[in-house]
């Protein structure tokens, strides 16, 4: 069996999203003492901590499926996957930041300007992936009119904007992001060719 370009696509970026991950957790600290008014005071922490794993793990997710049911790709999805992995990449140092601050509006909203960037990365490497593969290949015909694409930029750019009002609301629009995607899109999964027996 051959490798397909995607594969070598598919594992640079399962290397990239892991590194992105283990930084994050890395970055999450213990307690301070065995009591349950230390792990109080963290919880801000491990709450982002599990928001951004479960962004991350649906990025994952998702991508595997888009990969496997893509047949070719060329620069512009290279180069669109690259700019998906850059926005991801910007996740650790920003979980940090708002475990720290997470009443406060301007880290809750750079938040989901990272979270609105990695959405349109993916969006783009969709319609890349399209171009490359044309518009009545197995991607184009499952992703259709992508309104959960576009309903993620949406709650991204409204948690956002909304972070002046309320970071409270701005983490349950993204959270509402992380549990739309957490089930892979069946689409994809019923394009994508079945492995030989």
């Amino acid at each position: 069996m051959s490798l397909k370009d995607t594969d070598r696509l598919e594992a640079f970026s399962d290397g990239v999203m892991a590194v992105i991950i283990t930084i994050m957790a890395l970055e999450v600290h213990r307690p301070d003492a065995p009591t349950w008014h230390a792990l109080r005071a963290d919880t801000p922490d491990l709450l982002v901590y599990v928001l951004s794993f479960a962004i991350v793990g649906t990025y994952w997710n998702n991508h595997h499926h888009l990969l496997r049911a893509t047949d070719r790709m060329g620069a512009a999805v290279m180069w669109s996957n690259l700019l998906l992995l850059f926005w991801l990449s910007l996740l650790p140092i920003f979980t940090g930041w708002v475990g720290s601050f997470p009443d406060h509006s301007v880290p809750a909203g750079v938040y989901g300007i990272i979270g609105l960037g990695s959405a349109l990365s993916y969006w783009i490497l969709v319609r890349a992936i399209i171009r490359a593969n044309g518009p009545e290949s197995r991607v184009a015909r499952a992703i259709g009119s992508d309104v959960k694409g576009r309903l993620s930029l949406l709650l991204y750019g409204s948690g956002a904007a909304l972070a002046a009002v309320s970071p409270i609301i701005s983490y349950v629009l993204y959270a509402a992001v992380a549990v739309m995607w957490f089930v892979p899109d069946r689409r994809l999964e019923r394009t994508a060719p079945q492995p030989e027996a």
